[in-house]
């Protein structure tokens, strides 16, 4: 990988590597620090700034604990018989003993009767402050310096990862004794507030060294934005629209006061949709532009005002970025099937919070709070077990496509062309949306030529050739595995829509565990004793299925 710069390489060596830099990655390298390993943290970006938390503000699911039961309930209901009790009920108490510690690392939050209201957070102060955190108990960050793949030792654990970085224009390779992957979802690089550093790169990592995802046909999250800003998607707002069409018709788009989620994506593929906020009484105006605030800078920078005027709207997708599906995680310290190989945030499958819905928001950072911390206490011991002589196991690079020509030919492969392909199959409502075998399977021949193309040689002058050739073998990666998903599970189930099975099957109530590369395969794994089965497992390649 990247031989010009071989000669240059950084090596360090940790006992806990970090991979991302949201607040899931925060958390996990705070809490290994606070085990007294060594900790290293490497973010695609610049930690504090980069992924979606520190793009805007955000709700945190921390009720006081009078309320536990309530908010306990209500995400169960939302989860439609998949999300898991226990889980919800750890990620509320977990998230509620947390906070203060953020309080005491110098974050204000608003105080109410003298007070603190810990119900949400400012991104980009939250992550200063967690930053600022992580380097006062001396963890080394790496900024700008994209993990690529990770490195296994001769018994299959992990053993730290290799990368580039970009300002240095070197690779690095940091041989740890345990990783936990916390670098976000995948949205595609569709532009959604912050998202764009999220490409599915822990997803395939993690594949590649035998872990396996789940959930993975839950990955089909879309959110409103204004059209001509496709990129702020904050959709409380609009829950003040009325809506028309382009003749100013209304289209109503509410049921019992409350908007229909789905309303819009049925009424964008009929034609363009307005929205204009004038159901928004003076007082719901001062909360929402205070708390939602960077939703109104692009009507500010345009001149428009909401109430008054309509404005056209859309929807961007956030795949699994406010989706559920991810890494799999078999324990409560959440590692994977890979030994010494954690998940955290929205790298991880959220399905036991969530079930298919989206927990995007509140859930979610709740979520990244309290798996990181687990994570970061599993990583820690995990590390500690090993001693003084893990990092003189014989390793090897666990990553293929995009980083090493699986072709005896030389010719290279347009990663641009290739990130192309794969936007034209997960964007369209009409595919994506409203899912059905014949489509699924389309998309699915579509995306294995991407794949057989991700073969060839990738191009690698710089880094960023480097950076952006294992991007595009992430998205066409995670595509495939969120099709496929889809494909095998025959309901409509919260946001898995097929409209070819519409109704929710109560008999199918299992997650879906998905993986491999070349072949793709899924596996039921039954919820209740009630109805356990032996798991069915479902191999095949996808030139194969896509001729069924």
């Amino acid at each position: 990988m990247l031989t010009v710069y071989s000669n240059d390489e950084l090596q360090l060596t940790a006992d806990v590597l970090v991979v991302g830099g949201g607040p899931a990655a925060a958390w996990a390298a705070w809490t290994a620090a606070s085990q007294g390993v060594k900790v290293i943290i490497v973010d695609k970006g610049f930690l504090g700034t980069s992924g979606a938390a520190a793009a805007s503000g955000n709700g945190i699911m921390a009720p006081s604990p009078e309320n536990w039961d309530k908010v306990l309930s209500e995400r169960y209901r939302l989860g439609n018989n998949l999300a898991n009790l226990r889980w919800i009920e750890r990620v509320i108490e977990k998230t509620w003993l947390s906070l203060p510690l953020v309080e005491n690392w110098g974050y204000r939050f608003p105080k109410e009767n003298g007070e603190s209201v810990r119900q949400s957070y400012y991104g980009p102060e939250y992550m200063r402050v967690l930053r600022k955190n992580l380097l006062r108990v001396g963890v080394q960050i790496l900024d700008q310096s994209p993990a690529l793949e990770l490195l296994l030792a001769d018994d299959g654990s992990v053993a730290g990862a290799r990368g580039v970085q970009r300002q240095n224009h070197r690779t690095y390779t940091i041989r740890a004794s345990a990783v936990v992957l916390a670098n976000g979802g995948c949205a595609f690089l569709s532009k959604a507030l912050g998202c764009n550093t999220n490409t599915g790169d822990g997803l395939l990592m993690a594949v590649e060294a035998g872990g396996e995802l789940s959930s993975m046909e839950a990955s089909n999250h879309y959110a409103i934005s204004t059209a001509f800003n496709a990129t702020v998607t904050r959709g409380v707002p609009f829950g003040w629209a009325s809506y028309s069409d382009e003749a100013g018709n209304d289209l109503g788009g509410y049921i019992n006061g409350r908007r229909d989620p789905s309303f819009l994506p049925n009424a964008l593929m009929k034609g363009p949709v307005y929205a204009r906020l004038d159901r928004a009484t003076p007082e719901v105006k001062a909360v929402i532009e205070k708390s939602h605030f960077i939703a109104f800078l692009p009507y500010k920078k345009a001149g428009i005002d909401p109430y008054a005027e309509r404005v056209p709207v859309t929807l961007v997708l956030e795949g699994t970025v406010r989706g559920t599906g991810g890494i799999r995680i078999v324990n409560d310290n959440c590692g994977t099937k890979v030994p010494g190989l954690y998940a955290a945030g929205d790298a991880a499958s959220r399905e036991f919070l969530a079930g298919l819905a989206s927990g995007g928001g509140g859930p979610n950072a709740a979520w990244a709070i309290s798996t990181g911390q687990w994570a970061g206490e599993g990583a820690a011991a995990f590390a500690k077990s090993l001693g003084s002589h893990a990092h003189e196991r014989i390793v090897c690079p666990a990553g293929s496509v995009g980083l090493r020509s699986q072709s005896p030919t030389s010719e290279t492969f347009d990663s641009e062309a290739i990130v192309r392909g794969v936007q034209a199959e997960m964007f369209p409502l009409e595919k994506n949306y409203l899912r059905c075998e014949q489509r699924l399977l389309n998309s699915l021949a579509k995306l294995e030529t991407l794949w057989q193309q991700l073969q060839k040689t990738p191009k690698q002058d710089t880094v960023r050739d480097v950076e952006f050739s294992r991007r595009a073998a992430a998205l066409v990666a995670v595509a495939r595995w969120a099709y496929f998903s889809a494909l095998h599970r025959t309901e409509t189930r919260s946001e898995h829509i097929r409209i070819d099975y519409p109704q929710t099957d109560p008999n199918q109530l299992y997650y879906q565990a998905t993986g491999g590369l070349d072949r793709l395969w899924v596996r039921r794994d039954w919820i209740t004793d009630a109805i356990a089965k032996a798991p069915v497992i479902t191999t095949q390649t996808t030139p194969s299925v896509s001729k069924l």
